[in-house]
């Protein structure tokens, strides 16, 4: 009887915990983890992340700048088609959403969010963050302009949609710039929430569901993704509504920083000092607390011994 207790606790314990050191069940619940347990999810997720190609982070932040467009396009047709009613025209909003979070795309204030975990327990230096930030940020963008101009010029959209659509980005510069911060700040809070607890959730009908409800609430709220902004911006720029720096400086740039600030607070302030400080001993061999030297997280690769990232993992 001992025996096959000892053999099921090895079996459960095994079943627990992933070959990279991230915890698949809860220790305590099954059902449910920890702040710790999702930390450690989080962190091995970014020490994939971190550890991609450039072209890699390239194409997938591609991919996830063209779901954007679905967004924008399935946003302008049910508003012009229902008359601008704020709840129906809202409800395919978070279709290009869940595409990218479902399909693990590259997006940026989401999937770039977790190697800032990284960053904070000087596993990744500031360098090694901003290369990921801007890869994703140049890949999201160019793909949201490629869509943007292929819905400008294709005439996918109707006339009313086509109304509707400019009248996005035409609202959005109308209203003061600390006004677009204030809103893209609680937009980078919600996608921040979505991060943690998308690393709670074990099956992808509950991920479905929470990404649905949650970017559903950025069109209910009025507010603002950096992604979403730029395409809007750009479909009235190929337009020759709006000339490009104003559409940034006014409206893009607003937005980016807000999400930018809001996201990393989040995972700052609210969860990651809600952690212990050993929330990285069961992802590191013997509980070692290897890290970067003040210097070398600063500097990164520009630091005298070129180091800018430690493995969580022994793999890479």
């Amino acid at each position: 009887m001992s025996e096959d207790t000892d053999r099921e606790t090895a079996v459960r314990d095994a079943v627990d915990r992933s070959q990279s050191g991230a915890p698949a069940g809860g220790r305590t619940i099954r059902d449910r983890f920890s702040a710790d347990e999702i930390f450690q999810r989080i962190i091995v997720a970014a020490d994939h992340e971190i550890t991609s190609s450039k072209r890699e982070l390239l194409a997938s932040a591609l991919a996830a700048g063209f779901a954007i467009t679905i967004t924008f396009l399935l946003y302008a047709s049910l508003y012009a088609s229902t008359g601008g009613d704020p709840v129906l025209s809202a409800l395919l909003y978070p279709l290009g959403f869940v595409f990218i979070i479902l399909g693990d795309y590259q997006l940026y204030t989401e999937n770039t969010l977790p190697p800032v975990a990284l960053t904070l327990e000087r596993i990744a230096s500031l360098p090694a963050l901003c290369r990921i930030w801007g890869l994703v940020l140049f890949g999201n963008l160019v793909g949201g302009a490629l869509g943007a101009l292929a819905l400008a010029s294709t005439g996918v959209l109707s006339p009313e949609a086509v109304t509707a659509a400019e009248g996005f980005a035409e609202k959005a510069i109308e209203t003061p710039w600390w006004t677009l911060f204030a809103k893209a700040v609680f937009a980078g809070l919600i996608v921040a929430g979505v991060v943690w607890v998308d690393y709670s959730l074990r099956d992808s009908v509950s991920r479905l569901l929470l990404v649905y409800l949650s970017f559903l609430a950025i069109p209910f709220g009025n507010l603002y993704h950096v992604v979403v902004s730029a395409t809007e911006m750009l479909f009235l720029v190929y337009n020759g509504e709006l000339g490009l720096m104003v559409g940034t400086t006014q409206f893009v740039l607003p937005v980016l920083l807000g999400n930018s600030i809001g996201g990393v607070v989040l995972v700052t302030v609210v969860n990651y000092f809600q952690t212990t400080e050993s929330r990285l001993e069961a992802i590191r061999e013997g509980g070692t607390t290897l890290q970067l030297t003040v210097r070398e997280w600063v500097l990164g690769p520009f630091s005298d011994s070129g180091r800018s990232y430690v493995p969580v993992n022994d793999d890479h």
